[in-house]
C-alpha cells in the first residue's frame, strides 16, 4: 500500500524526482548500504550523480525514506537506521509501527515527533501534495 500510493503520487509528479520501493538498495554518504521500504530522490539531486553514481547501489542518500516495522523488527534498530538517514541527508523519514498504532516521524534538523493512532501522513514540502492514507498500512 505504502509503495503503491507513493508510486501514484510520483506517476503525477515525475518533474520533481524519483520513486523507490524495498528493492532498491543506496550507498549513504557514510558508506553503509540501505534500503528503505519505500524512497524518494529529487531530479536536483539524481540528476547530480554521475551515470557510475546511478548504477547498482546508488551513490545517494535518499530525501524521504520509510521504515515499515514488520512484527520480527527490532524497533532500537529500525529507529538508529532512521537516525541514520537523517544524519546522511535524508530531509523526511517516516517510521511507521503498526504494532503500537504509532508513527515516527523524521526531520532534518528537529526532534522526533510521535503520532499516536495517525489516519494519514503528509509529505510535507519535500514530497508537495502526498498523502499516505494509513488505514490499510495501520489496520
Amino acid at each position: 500500500s505504502i509503495t503503491g500510493q507513493l508510486d501514484r503520487w510520483y506517476e503525477e509528479h515525475e518533474e520533481l524526482g524519483k520513486a523507490f520501493d524495498s528493492s532498491t538498495a543506496f550507498t549513504l554518504t557514510n558508506g553503509a548500504i540501505r534500503s528503505p521500504d519505500a524512497s524518494w530522490v529529487s531530479l536536483k539531486l539524481w540528476d547530480c550523480l554521475s551515470t557510475q553514481q546511478k548504477k547498482g547501489f546508488a551513490q545517494v542518500t535518499p530525501e524521504f525514506v520509510v521504515e515499515l516495522r514488520s512484527p520480527s523488527d527490532n524497533l532500537d534498530t529500525l529507529r538508529e537506521k532512521m537516525r541514520e538517514y537523517i544524519d546522511n541527508g535524508s530531509l523526511l523519514g517516516w517510521l511507521i509501527n503498526p504494532q503500537d498504532n504509532q508513527v515516527e516521524i523524521y526531520r532534518k534538523g528537529q526532534s522526533v515527533e510521535i503520532l499516536e493512532n495517525p489516519t494519514q501522513l503528509s509529505g510535507e514540502d519535500v514530497l508537495p501534495g502526498f498523502l499516505l492514507n494509513l488505514k490499510r498500512v495501520m489496520g
